[in-house]
């Protein structure tokens, strides 16, 4: 019997993994094929082409979109984590009016709909003259994400005992070294996972980087979009600069896939 289910939770895996997978396959198989061959509606059989790729190597606008998004991603990841963490570290362990409320505050700022802050925040930006540029995005998209990397950290800093705390004042640590000698170091899983869904959540963002860019800073999902055509998609180069884009992702999820794995489980059982 212990067999049979041992058999049947494989089975169920392979069969979830194949179908999260399945997509990300037919976008790689279809960066190798002539567009003539995807609108064909048979996915295995095609004539084998790198056309594709080298038209997206030769447009300049992928290139800067694909910089754009990597400086946008990197910059916002160590700005919200710094804020965050901060932030978390001081509703955690100090102990004030309002303490929950502010809490609350700001899990309700990241319910807000991001369409619905689109255009007060370029209209913010165009009186700053920071309209279509990589400052401009990296600030938007601290506005969501700092909100989340502090709910996320929560749980790591309230299960970290006091006496921790209470030891480092002893011998003489102020508050700040506390937190960077102590804390930070103590909460290093749940700071890998939020890095990670944050440099995530900034490389995959669309519609703050629809309306806040021009021509400038447009990041790579902007450019891509570009793709669908005049008359037609090209899905030959849509799927090709999809696959391309996915390599920092699945690089930089694999690198950290240990400290994510750690940081989940103990965000579950520390939660």
């Amino acid at each position: 019997m212990k067999k049979i289910t041992k058999y049947l939770i494989m089975f169920a895996a392979i069969a979830i993994l194949l179908i999260e997978l399945f997509p990300i396959i037919i976008i790689f198989l279809n960066g190798f094929k002539r567009d003539i061959d995807i609108w064909s509606g048979n996915p295995f059989q095609f004539k084998f082409t790198l056309k594709s790729y080298k038209k997206i190597f030769e447009k300049s606008d992928f290139l800067i979109g694909l910089k754009n998004s990597l400086i946008v991603g990197l910059a916002n990841t160590v700005i919200s984590i710094l804020a965050g963490s901060m932030a978390s570290y001081g509703i955690s362990r100090y102990k004030f009016k309002s303490r929950k409320f502010l809490a609350y505050s700001f899990l309700i700022s990241r319910m807000i709909p991001q369409i619905s802050l689109a255009v007060p925040l370029y209209m913010l930006f165009r009186s700053m003259g920071l309209t279509d540029t990589v400052i401009a995005l990296i600030l938007a998209y601290t506005s969501f994400n700092i909100p989340y990397v502090v709910w996320l950290l929560l749980p790591f800093f309230n299960s970290i005992p006091i006496e921790f705390e209470e030891a480092a004042l002893v011998d003489g640590c102020s508050r700040k070294q506390i937190f960077w000698k102590i804390f930070f170091p103590l909460a290093a899983p749940g700071i890998i996972v939020a890095s990670i869904f944050v440099f995530i959540t900034s490389w995959n963002e669309f519609i703050y980087a629809l309306v806040l860019t021009g021509i400038r800073s447009k990041t790579a999902p902007i450019v891509i979009s570009a793709f669908l055509g005049q008359f037609a998609p090209e899905w030959g180069q849509i799927s090709a600069a999809g696959t391309f884009v996915l390599i920092p992702i699945f690089v930089f999820t694999l690198a950290l896939q240990k400290y994510l794995i750690k940081g989940l489980m103990a965000g579950g059982i520390k939660g």
